[in-house]
């Protein structure tokens, strides 16, 4: 092997140097033979028999299938099916968790496809609640997730939509933030073990039932593509050269898409967006007023921020206003204190899995029994996870500087994630965010910002892990200097400072920069070199080099395999109640008795059938029309309720006897409707009143 293709090949694997695949690729490097011999290939191709021809297609269809970022996909949907199962086995009949939440959301996914398809302007104004306006924003809407919702009818299609999405959101975690790591640029095994960390954290068994909090691979998906759009990783910083327009402008578009699903989560991320723009800018500044001169900034890349940047502006203010309507008719919507200190965690907390851990559930129960809401103060990273990170402070691919502040990070969102617990009453803190920053006062549950301390602790020990299995030695602890502006190289690529010189060791033979990365690679020497003991003497120290790589790559596998141990889910699938025949065709306006408690959420999965307008839902708050009304109905049927329903436009009140028991409409199937003009049916065990 010459010199050149030792050196061509090393770079592949370096951490941080890897343009070739994923978030770091660029798109106009090309293949081995060179861009013009691939473009003479395409020329010559449409003249090669169709054998060939097919040769030719089998050979890319076999490198698709073996490139890096195939196979992060494949292998993210993979152990999405594993560390979900057994969701896929009975996707019809059953839920993860409870037939709580994840019944309403199935609603809002379906809802959203069925409003975008067949009225979009009454997308805000759902079928529930009725008559009240602006249903669909009561909670986080999970609008993003619309286009699945235009796929079947009913509610059995909701159930099999809402569990294949429950796997998706756990693949598409993973390959975010594995890609996001990759991009600051560390090994593939460390990105590896933040992407698991960051999608099946033990903390996130406890939101089972919450799927906008688990859809959270947005997060790290926009920030990698604005990382690679804008050329910027933690290991070369930012390098003008390297920037791709079409990266960041997507990477907003995705960061959009994120704020569609809600902004119990979506919130903190536009706000963390909103301070990195800060903070670019500010040191955009501070390089310009150092250096005399502007930093390098292109024009197409400027646009895409712009263009992105105002997307981004747009959609967010198109889902914020239906949101401060909600609040604006219906006050106690609006979070208090009180509520927020009602889910705050105590520091024990953040040590603490839930009970659907299979690691550490058992193991925890006592230190759960401790806690007052369990469901949301169970906020575990990982034990595994907090190791590797603590070591990552010690040992790392990354600069000292980056290393504290990634430590800093964890400590500020460790202090918000406690709400008010923080110093007895979150001021300074997360009660500081609630009373003074805008948009903070919707959201009660301080400890879901645990994700943001999941992942940075994910690239602390992703650092620790490329030190580990890394070729090259460690960064220096600064960089340094290198010109703002880039310099052409001798074979016409662009680089900038640093990376036109030649490598650390290299004594003999020229450099040149390998196509489209800006990187150098050696040529052979072009004198003769000595043969017999100096080449046994260099073939026996790449051996050595290559075994030991190798055993460092197998002992990295350990700690990944721990972290996935640590998903490992015993999560309950609960069976969804089947929607009664009773319903199914019936008129709305309608009521369904009784009408509390969270068969709600099931009356308003059953109404996916058809979308009938319906009296019944479920919110954090009560509108002041449906409090009224289940108030006036539990007296049903008489002339005072069947007249207030008539004039609020009811048509149609179904009753679940099954149901009743304990209820304050339990005895509305013992009175009698004559002289009310209302017939009574029975179908299929349930009763069905007709306000004629």
């Amino acid at each position: 092997m010459t010199t050149e293709q030792e050196t061509a090949g090393a770079a592949s694997d370096r951490p941080g140097l890897d343009v070739s695949d994923g978030p770091g690729a660029d798109p106009t490097a090309t293949a081995s033979t060179g861009g013009a011999g691939g473009a003479a290939d395409g020329a010559i191709g449409q003249s090669l028999p169709a054998g060939t021809l097919f040769a030719r297609a089998g050979l890319a269809l076999r490198r698709l299938l073996r490139h890096e970022w195939t196979l992060a996909v494949l292998g993210g949907l993979l152990l999405a099916i594993i560390l979900t199962w057994p969701t896929l086995r009975d996707l019809t009949r059953t839920i993860p968790q409870d037939i709580g939440d994840p019944t309403l959301q199935a609603w809002q996914i379906a809802w959203g496809g069925h409003a975008l398809l067949h009225d979009p302007l009454q997308l805000w104004h759902s079928n529930t609640f009725y008559p009240e306006p602006y249903t669909y924003a009561y909670s986080d809407t999970l609008l993003g997730y619309a286009p699945a919702g235009m796929i079947g009818e009913g509610p059995v299609a909701a159930v099999v939509r809402y569990n294949i999405l429950y796997v998706l959101v756990h693949a598409l975690a993973f390959v975010g933030a594995y890609a996001l790591v990759r991009q600051l640029g560390a090994a593939r095994i460390g990105a590896a073990v933040a992407g698991v960390a960051f999608a099946y954290a033990p903390w996130r068994l406890a939101q089972a039932g919450h799927l906008h909090v688990l859809s959270i691979g947005g997060i790290a998906l926009a920030l990698a593509m604005l990382a690679r759009g804008h050329g910027w990783s933690l290991r070369d910083g930012y390098r003008p050269e390297r920037a791709r327009p079409g990266w960041a402008f997507a990477g907003w578009l995705v960061a959009a898409w994120q704020i569609t699903l809600g902004f119990g989560i979506g919130l903190p991320f536009g706000y963390v967006l909103a301070l990195t723009c800060l903070a670019v800018g500010v040191g955009y500044l501070w390089s310009w007023w150092r250096r005399g001169r502007r930093p390098v900034f292109g024009r197409k890349l400027f646009a895409a921020d712009l263009a992105g940047g105002g997307a981004f502006l747009g959609i967010t203010l198109f889902m914020v206003m239906p949101y401060l309507e909600v609040v604006a008719r219906h006050p106690a919507g609006r979070r208090t204190l009180e509520q927020v200190e009602m889910f705050s965690p105590p520091w024990r907390g953040f040590l603490t899995a839930p009970g659907e851990n299979w690691l550490w559930g058992e193991r925890h129960a006592a230190a759960r029994e401790t806690l007052s809401f369990a469901g949301e103060m169970t906020l575990l990273p990982g034990v595994v996870l907090i190791g590797l990170a603590f070591a990552g402070l010690f040992y790392s691919a990354w600069r000292v500087r980056h290393r504290v502040l990634l430590a800093l990070g964890v400590l500020v969102t460790v202090v918000l994630a406690s709400g008010t617990t923080f110093g007895g009453d979150g001021s300074p803190g997360y009660a500081t965010l609630v009373l003074h920053v805008p948009g903070w006062d919707a959201i009660r549950t301080s400890g879901r910002l645990v994700l943001w301390t999941t992942l940075l602790l994910g690239i602390l020990a992703a650092g620790a892990l490329t030190a580990l299995t890394r070729q090259t030695e460690p960064a220096p602890a600064e960089p340094p200097e290198r010109s703002a502006e880039p310099v052409a190289a001798t074979d016409g690529a662009t680089t900038a400072g640093p990376e036109a010189s030649t490598p650390a060791g290299a004594t003999t033979g020229s450099t040149v920069a390998a196509a489209g990365t800006g990187l150098p690679v050696l040529r052979s020497a072009s004198y003769p070199v000595a043969s017999g003991g100096a080449d046994e003497s260099a073939r026996s120290r790449r051996d050595s080099r290559g075994g030991t790589r190798l055993a460092a790559r197998l002992a990295a596998l350990v700690p990944l395999a721990l972290v996935v141990l640590e998903g490992v889910n015993t999560t309950p699938h609960a069976p969804v109640i089947p929607q009664p025949a009773a319903m199914h065709g019936a008129e709305g306006p309608m009521l369904v008795l009784p009408a509390n408690g969270t068969l709600e959420f099931s009356v308003m999965l059953w109404s996916t059938d058809g979308f009938p307008r319906i009296v019944n839902g479920l919110a954090a708050f009560t509108p002041e029309s449906q409090a009224r009304t289940h108030a006036v109905t539990t007296s049903f049927p008489d002339q005072v309720s069947v007249g207030y329903l008539r004039d609020l436009g009811v048509r149609t009140v179904v009753v679940l006897p099954e149901y009743l028991p304990g209820t304050p409409w339990q005895d509305v199937l013992l009175r009698p409707v004559d002289g009310l003009g209302v017939t009574r049916e029975d179908v299929g065990g349930h009763v069905v009143f007709r306000l004629n």
